[in-house]
């Protein structure tokens, strides 16, 4: 069996080395595991340490999916079902070593190039989020789709999310809609677009690279060449209607606003029927996030996180939504409670207590 990451490191102009880790579990398109992270996380801290190293290239085995989300099957069996207990510590351990690896990719301090094409979804958006360089192509899908099994935007979606225009942090939280190439540049989640057949001659042009200042002059480049190729989006061109329909007093009016959509444009009704089938606690949760989040340092976002990503575990709703999603695939989870009206301030407050005396992540 292969490695889950394979790492190399590339000649360099001036005598440096380009470090180069690829995703390499092209059948469960490159879902990032526990044993990804514990690859990755030593790794990415050798590099970074390492002055012979001067730039780091993440991408992903295929052409299909840079990374379509972590690993929730594995998340489901150290999860709890509705009124159990939590069986172990998996869930803990995974999120707190998933985000301590996205904190170190926001954090670097050399420059980290992404090449996220096709799906970029969940765990893949925290991976992308935080580099220096971060490269979208022709075939990029992403979105945050935690809103069909009962978790919500966490890898950092607490930090990114507020910093998008308008509203559409929270609608793309909300309705988990799928965006392409064009919008992830448009709401500031990727600085270049390039197309994927020219990822290879890419990587090359970047070990000729004389110095560090001029890697975002090579990726500038490529994206000039393919500017005309980019897809039409749908974000900037349906913002007046996102923000109409996300603002409002509290979550119940938002969604009534989103999911009364009744127009025959089919981004619109996609994401609209996603948000009326999911989970009825995740609303309040991208809500009460965002609103938390706003003034919080990077590294608080990540304890936070954390704290509400243990709480999904033990609560019930995860275990629920993957178990309806990708377990008995059924595609019928059973909430509880069934509606977002149901929903109380008392369970939504419970997410944010910390379960623990200190935060694993309290040393970031």
């Amino acid at each position: 069996m292969s490695d889950v990451v394979l790492f190399e490191e590339r000649p360099a102009a001036g005598g440096k080395k380009l470090g180069v880790a690829m995703l390499n579990s092209e059948k469960s398109l490159n879902s990032l595991s526990h044993a990804m992270v514990e690859l990755l996380l030593p790794k990415l801290q050798q590099w970074q340490a390492d002055d012979a190293i001067s730039a780091v290239f993440l991408h992903s085995a295929g052409d299909k999916s840079f990374c379509a989300g972590g690993d929730v099957v594995a998340l489901h069996a150290g999860s709890a079902a509705y009124g159990e207990e939590l069986p172990d510590d998996s869930c803990t351990d995974f999120f707190a070593e998933e985000y301590r690896l996205d904190y170190l990719i926001h954090t670097f301090g050399k420059p980290f190039i992404v090449w996220g094409t096709g799906f970029v979804m969940g765990g893949g958006v925290g991976l992308l989020s935080g580099a220096s360089h971060r490269v979208v192509t022709d075939t990029t899908r992403m979105a945050m789709p935690e809103i069909t099994i009962g978790l919500y935007p966490d890898v950092g979606g607490t930090w990114f999310l507020n910093r998008t225009p308008g509203q559409t942090g929270l609608f793309l939280g909300l309705t988990g809609a799928n965006i392409n190439g064009t919008d992830v540049e448009y709401i500031g989640l990727a600085d270049y677009f390039i197309t994927q057949d020219l990822k290879d001659e890419v990587m090359t042009a970047l070990t000729e690279v004389k110095c560090e200042r001029g890697i975002g002059g090579v990726l500038d480049h490529f994206s000039k060449l393919v500017a005309p190729q980019k897809p039409q989006g749908n974000i900037e061109a349906h913002l007046d209607w996102i923000n109409r329909v996300c603002d409002g007093a509290d979550v119940p009016t938002i969604v009534a606003q989103i999911t009364a959509y009744d127009g025959d444009d089919k981004w619109c009704a996609k994401a609209a029927k996603t948000l009326a089938a999911g989970c009825p606690v995740t609303p309040y949760l991208v809500w009460e996030q965002l609103q938390r989040g706003k003034d919080l340092s990077l590294e608080d976002v990540f304890r936070l996180e954390l704290t509400m990503s243990v709480n999904c575990a033990k609560r019930g709703h995860f275990k629920e939504g993957v178990r309806a999603l990708l377990i008995d695939k059924d595609r019928n989870p059973q909430w509880t409670p069934a509606a977002v009206a149901d929903v109380s301030a008392e369970e939504i407050q419970a997410f944010f207590v910390e379960p623990w005396a200190t935060n694993p992540l309290a040393d970031l």
